[in-house]
């Protein structure tokens, strides 16, 4: 049996093996591109550690605007529903590859509505 995810360094490893298939697949890497040619992937991922630790283990480290800063970026490269369909895709099967439990279902379920909250943002959802 898996187990649940109950820490920052079960997130971090859920993170970076995500970004891994993220940057492996040219029509996520543009999004990545800018991160990986000024080695900052690691902070990137630190990040976002951040983010779904506050979600999950409800703790206080992101302080970030996460939708303005895709707003911002969706100037460069535009955002289509393939990619958050890709997206989602990567992080569910990261996350089932090896954990379940309740924290598992949340981190799932909040990458769906999220994806959906910004698709809806992007007027992509339909």
């Amino acid at each position: 049996m898996k187990q649940d995810i109950s820490t920052r360094e079960d997130i971090h490893f859920i993170i970076t093996e995500f970004y891994k298939k993220l940057i492996s697949d040219e029509n996520m890497l543009p999004f990545f591109d800018e991160i990986v040619r000024q080695n900052h992937l690691e902070e990137h991922i630190e990040t976002i550690t951040d983010f779904w630790q506050d979600i999950l283990l409800y703790t206080s480290f992101y302080s970030n605007n996460v939708m303005q800063k895709h707003l911002e970026f969706d100037k460069k490269v535009k955002f289509e529903k393939e990619h958050f369909t890709l997206w989602l895709k990567y992080l569910t099967t990261t996350i089932d590859n090896s954990f379940e439990g309740q924290n598992a279902q949340n981190m799932k379920d909040r990458a769906n509505s999220i994806a959906m909250v910004m698709q809806v943002k992007f007027n992509l959802y339909k």
